[in-house]
């Protein structure tokens, strides 16, 4: 660069006295000149200094690729993990708390699969949904489940755990949303009533929607299937980690536009426990000449869940100690993953079957329906 210094002294002693517009155009022509000139005589290490044209193509500095370098695919894989929450029972009832994935087998469908992940865990977040119903045949049984339930939430529920309270009767109603607080969940629980579209109760049969029993059409009273549905998919689906559903009812199903298997698939689908406690008064159903046949039903959708049907009929003691059982077990499962061999997105139902050991009895959800491509 001290070659274009030494031509600026010239530049002025040779053309300060023109005209500007001519200085301005031999200026441009001079400082050209000057350039090609102190590029001739500096040689090629003076070009390397020098910016480029901006019209120029932009010249990379870096060092080759090596000559076997190729580019590389990038695959996006999906990997398709298994919850499972259970419990485990000897055989004379009592929970077993202290095993390790050694000691418990799995299989889908009959086929063996490898446990990824296995853990006895007593304090993961919990999330609950309460079902009360409050149909006619309930009425004398209403106040027992609303002390029980209060006192079992206010037990049970921890800092990081929530639940729902929701009754069904003629129609399915949303009690209490999503909450932490067991003190606004009894609020709710205590302000339910039972409901049979007749006036509370005063008109027509209980659990079969007020009035005489229809001679047409299908009875709507106690909307138990369709309030499991609905839990399950508007409440329960989105959630994560252990979910379960306790449902206080004597397991009468009246007017549900939902049947009981697809009550069943929708609380599979959310991974949610299904916990029945059966309570009724049954001196009602003798009366009335009807029989008590919600037993089988409410079996079925406890067990397909992984879950369990309680018994109490009308009895207090037996009610808290229901819930007592409820809450010790949700408390003492083991919660375990695995990657299922068969990795077809084909939404298909999978039988699970988990084994402890010999004279053990697992309490878990029958199976799942394998994900679809569509959901991935």
């Amino acid at each position: 660069m001290g070659c274009l210094s030494n031509w600026i002294p010239v530049r002025y002693a040779l053309f300060g006295l023109l005209i500007p517009s001519i200085w301005r155009n031999m200026r441009i022509r001079l400082i050209s000149t000057a350039v090609v000139l102190c590029l001739a005589v500096a040689g090629p290490g003076l070009w390397g200094q020098l910016a480029p044209s901006p019209d120029a193509p932009p010249v990379s500095t870096a060092p080759p690729p090596p000559p076997d370098e190729s580019p590389v695919a990038t695959f996006k894989v999906q990997v398709n993990l298994v919850d499972l929450f259970f419990t485990v029972k000897d055989k004379d009832g009592n929970l077993v708390p202290h095993l390790n994935k050694a000691d418990c087998t799995v299989s889908e469908d009959k086929v063996p699969q490898t446990f990824k992940s296995f853990v006895a865990e007593n304090n993961l977040p919990l999330t609950l949904g309460i079902l009360l119903d409050t149909s006619g045949s309930q009425s004398r049984v209403l106040p027992l489940e609303q002390q029980a339930g209060s006192e079992f939430l206010s037990r049970v529920l921890r800092p990081k755990d929530q639940a729902f309270l929701l009754s069904f009767d003629v129609n399915v109603d949303l009690l209490q949303d999503f909450t932490n607080s067991a003190r606004m969940l009894s609020r709710a629980m205590n302000k339910a009533q039972i409901n049979t579209a007749g006036g509370n109760g005063a008109a027509g049969i209980p659990g079969l929607g007020g009035g005489t029993v229809p001679v047409y059409g299908t009875p709507k009273g106690t909307l138990l299937y369709d309030a499991v549905y609905l839990a399950s998919n508007d409440k329960l689906s989105q959630e994560s980690g252990r979910k379960a559903m306790i449902i206080l009812t004597d397991g009468e199903d009246e007017g549900s536009t939902t049947k009981i298997n697809d009550a069943i698939a929708a609380a599979q689908r959310s991974n949610a426990i299904i916990y029945i406690i059966l309570i009724a008064d049954t001196g009602f159903y003798g009366n009335f000449g009807m029989g008590y046949g919600g037993y089988s039903a409410a079996k079925k959708m406890a067990e397909e869940t992984g879950g369990r049907v309680i018994n109490v009929g009308s009895n207090g003691r037996k009610l808290d100690e229901a819930f007592q059982q409820i809450e010790d077990e949700l408390r003492t499962q083991y919660v375990a993953t695995y990657t299922p061999t068969n990795a077809k997105l084909d939404g298909t139902f999978r039988h699970i079957a988990v084994s402890c050991g010999e004279g053990r009895k697992v309490q878990i959800r029958r199976g799942y329906f394998a994900p679809t491509a569509d959901s991935n």
